[in-house]
C-alpha cells in the first residue's frame, strides 16, 4: 500500500476527521483513523461510535489497500511537516506506515483495518436537499443556546423538525437551555415534508458547522428517527440521534408582550458590554429601565462598585424595569443582522422576545432574572 499526497489537502481533511476521535479512549482502535485508498483517491474515516466522519480527498496511490493510525498524532505530524508532497508506504509484515517528505520520516504503528467499527445504517427514510447556506444559517443562529446540562439530555442538541409560519411549511430549528431560547426557519425543503422531529446532538452540530463553513452549493440530508446522514460532494457525516422527547417549546413563546421597544443593537450590544464589566460573575444582571423614548441600563454590584448607561430608544409604553443576563443579551444580539432591535415585553416576570426587524424569520426569547 503505498499513496502520495500533497501536504495542504490532507491536513485539511484530517482537521476534520480528527475532531471526531476522543482524545481519551478505552478502545484502542477508537483513537485510530481509518486510511483506505483506491483509484487514486484517499478515504479517510473516524468515528465514536454515536458519529461518523468520513471524508475523501484525491491522491496519487498505487494498488488499494487500508490501515489505520493513531488520529491525533498523525494529524500532529502532517501539520507541521512542510507544504509538500508527502509519501506513505504500509509494511505490511511489520504493521507500520512509513511517512516520509523531505529529509522527514516517520513510522507509526498501525492496527488492523478489519477491526475498525462502522457506524451501521438502515434505510434512513427521508432525504431532502437544501444548500449549504440555508444548512449553516440553521446551526450558527441557534447553537448558542445548546443546553450542556446533561440531566436534561434531551436539550443538548437541536430540535430540527417540520412547522408552518403563516400557513407556509418551514424546515425549523429549535434550542433552548431553559434560560433562552432560539428558533429560525427557512421554507421547506422538497422532499423533506412528513419529516420526523430529530433532535441532533451538540457534538455533531459543532462538526456540521466545520462542514459547511468549508462547503458551498448543496446538502443531502437524510433522516430516520435515530441517525441522520449529511452529505456532500467530499464529506459524509453520519450520526446517532438523542433518543428523547423535545419539550413543547411553542408554549414559552410570548404571544401577548404588548410592549416594543426598538433599539440600535450595536449600540444597545456596545452599551451592556460597558455595564456589565462591574456585574458579579455568578449572575450577570444587567437592568433594563424603560420609559418613553429612553433605555437605562445599569448594574449595581456591592463587591466592586455601580455603572449606568443611557441609550435612545423608540419606546412609548407603560414605565417598565427588567433585568437580564448580560451574557445572553449579548449572544442574542449577536446573532441579529440588521441595525434595529426589537423587544417585545410583558412585564418584569415574563419572558422577552427579541427580533431582528428585518428578518422575521428567526426569533429568540429570554427568561427575565430578578435584579
Amino acid at each position: 500500500m503505498r499513496w502520495s499526497i500533497d501536504k495542504s489537502s490532507l491536513s485539511k481533511a484530517l482537521a476534520h476527521v480528527a475532531s471526531v476521535v476522543e482524545r481519551r479512549n478505552t478502545i484502542p482502535i477508537l483513537s485510530n483513523v481509518h486510511l483506505a485508498t483506491a483509484n487514486n483517491e484517499l478515504k479517510l474515516t473516524a468515528t465514536d461510535l454515536d458519529m461518523e466522519l468520513v471524508e475523501t480527498v484525491p491522491c496519487r496511490s498505487k494498488g488499494e489497500g487500508a490501515t489505520t493510525v493513531p488520529a491525533h498524532m498523525f494529524y500532529d505530524i502532517v501539520r507541521k511537516l512542510p507544504d509538500a508532497e508527502i509519501e506513505f508506504v504500509r509494511d505490511g509484515e511489520q504493521g507500520r506506515l512509513t511517512i516520509s517528505c523531505g529529509p522527514s520520516q516517520f513510522s507509526l504503528q498501525t492496527l488492523p483495518a478489519d477491526d475498525f467499527p462502522s457506524l451501521s445504517v438502515d434505510d434512513l427514510g427521508h432525504a431532502f436537499t437544501l444548500s449549504a447556506a440555508d444548512l449553516k444559517r440553521l446551526i450558527e443562529k441557534t447553537r448558542f443556546a445548546i443546553s450542556t446540562e446533561e440531566t436534561r439530555y434531551y436539550l443538548n442538541g437541536i430540535y430540527l423538525h417540520a412547522g408552518e409560519d403563516a400557513g407556509k411549511p418551514t424546515l425549523r430549528a429549535v434550542a433552548t437551555d431553559g434560560h433562552r431560547l432560539a428558533q429560525v426557519e427557512i421554507p421547506l425543503p422538497s422532499g423533506a415534508e412528513g419529516m420526523p422531529g430529530v433532535i441532533v446532538p451538540r457534538k455533531t452540530v459543532l462538526e456540521l458547522a466545520k462542514l459547511v463553513e468549508d462547503t458551498s452549493g448543496d446538502v443531502r440530508l437524510e433522516l430516520s428517527p435515530s441517525k441522520i446522514r449529511v452529505s456532500t460532494s467530499r464529506v459524509v457525516l453520519t450520526s446517532k440521534l438523542i433518543d428523547g422527547t423535545f419539550p413543547d417549546y411553542a408554549r414559552v413563546i410570548p404571544q401577548g408582550n404588548d410592549k416594543r421597544m426598538e433599539v440600535d443593537n450595536a449600540a444597545f450590544a456596545q452599551a451592556v458590554d460597558r455595564v456589565s464589566t462591574l456585574s458579579s460573575d455568578k449572575g450577570r444582571a444587567v437592568k433594563l429601565s424603560l420609559e418613553d423614548g429612553k433605555l437605562i441600563l445599569s448594574v449595581n454590584n456591592p463587591d466592586s462598585g455601580s455603572a449606568t448607561e443611557e441609550l435612545a430608544v423608540d419606546y412609548g409604553f407603560d414605565p417598565l424595569e427588567i433585568g437580564f443576563n448580560a451574557r445572553y443579551l449579548l449572544d442574542i444580539s449577536g446573532q441579529l443582522e440588521g441595525e434595529t432591535a426589537e423587544f417585545q415585553l410583558a412585564d418584569p416576570g415574563s419572558p422577552t422576545m427579541v427580533r431582528d426587524v428585518k428578518d422575521v424569520s428567526a426569533l429568540y426569547v429570554l427568561m427575565p432574572m430578578r435584579v
